[in-house]
């Protein structure tokens, strides 16, 4: 069995109000030097497969058909290990 990582953050075009509370949290505690934070979700797949490219299609198609919104999300394959 291989294991996939997979990360999806909002499009840097798109609000992201869960980012900037924690943005201004992070100044009400005396963190002044955060800028920004954008937030996202981090996903790790197990797949019943020993093939890497095998693995790496089924990663990119639960990336485009299930786990993001291609309107307003990114996502990306950390890595395929295992």
């Amino acid at each position: 069995m291989l294991k996939a990582v997979v990360c999806v953050t909002l499009k840097p075009d798109v609000l992201d109000p869960q980012g900037r509370a924690i943005q201004r949290a992070c100044a009400t505690l005396g963190w002044d030097g955060v800028a920004d934070v954008r937030q996202g979700k981090y996903f790790e797949i197990q797949l019943q497969t020993t093939d890497r490219a095998a693995a790496e299609r089924m990663a990119r198609e639960l990336c485009e058909k299930l786990l993001a919104n291609p309107v307003i999300e990114d996502w990306r394959i950390e890595r395929i290990e295992g």
